[in-house]
């Protein structure tokens, strides 16, 4: 299989209309358009029967304590975790394209109520959910896409891994506010093919990262 974007170049940046967060000069990070990136694959399979498709960030740091803090920054040898930031299944076998904007326009504080997107199709929570829920003004359920924001501080550029998953199920086994990695496991001996485009994304604007 193969993926491809018109929205950005394999292992190129993403372009900050697909970012939750955005640069800004006085308060370090604004919101962003927040749309879903087009996404168009191929080469799939005769036998597949539906596409899941998910986006992860394998760049989170793995502790807070200097995360988005003044004169401080996080360092680039900091251990890293991951951080979803969408999962989309039961993409009808007929759908081989994702218009940019089609599944995500704009950020909803609380998460989004309702999803768009392909007919038939069911999308997850993200981990926005988790980062949010000490945030009186932003706590809630996000489901859907809801795009980059690292750290403004963050030393190292972070990578976003989207992935479609060619399965041989037509409706996968998981229910309510599923997560990503629920998906992940419950795809599991169902992958037929996959493939995965990726792009980077950074909020830190320093001279020694641009270097």
């Amino acid at each position: 299989m193969k993926l491809t974007s018109a929205s950005f170049l394999a292992d190129q940046p993403i372009p900050e209309e697909f970012a939750f967060g955005a640069p800004d000069p006085v308060l370090h990070v604004r919101l962003a358009a927040n749309h879903n990136p087009h996404l168009k694959w191929s080469g799939a399979p005769a036998q597949t029967r539906s596409y899941a498709v998910i986006c992860v960030d394998v760049d989170v740091p793995t502790k807070p304590d200097d995360v988005n803090k003044e004169e401080r920054v996080v360092p680039a040898s900091l251990p890293r975790g991951k951080f979803y930031h969408w999962a989309m299944i039961d993409i009808p076998a007929a759908v081989t394209e994702i218009a940019a904007g089609e599944c995500s326009n704009g950020i909803v504080a609380g998460g989004k109520r309702e999803l768009r997107g392909p007919r038939g199709t069911r999308q997850g929570v993200n981990d926005y959910t988790g980062w949010f829920a000490s945030d009186p003004d932003m706590a809630g359920t996000y489901r859907g896409y809801d795009g980059p924001c690292p750290p403004w501080n963050d030393m190292l550029v972070h990578h976003y891994h989207f992935t479609v998953y060619a399965l041989s199920v037509e409706r996968l086994g998981v229910e309510g506010d599923f997560t990503a990695p629920q998906v992940l496991d419950a795809i599991r001996g169902h992958v037929i093919a996959e493939a995965t485009i990726v792009g980077t994304y950074s909020l830190n604007t320093t001279s020694a990262l641009r270097s």
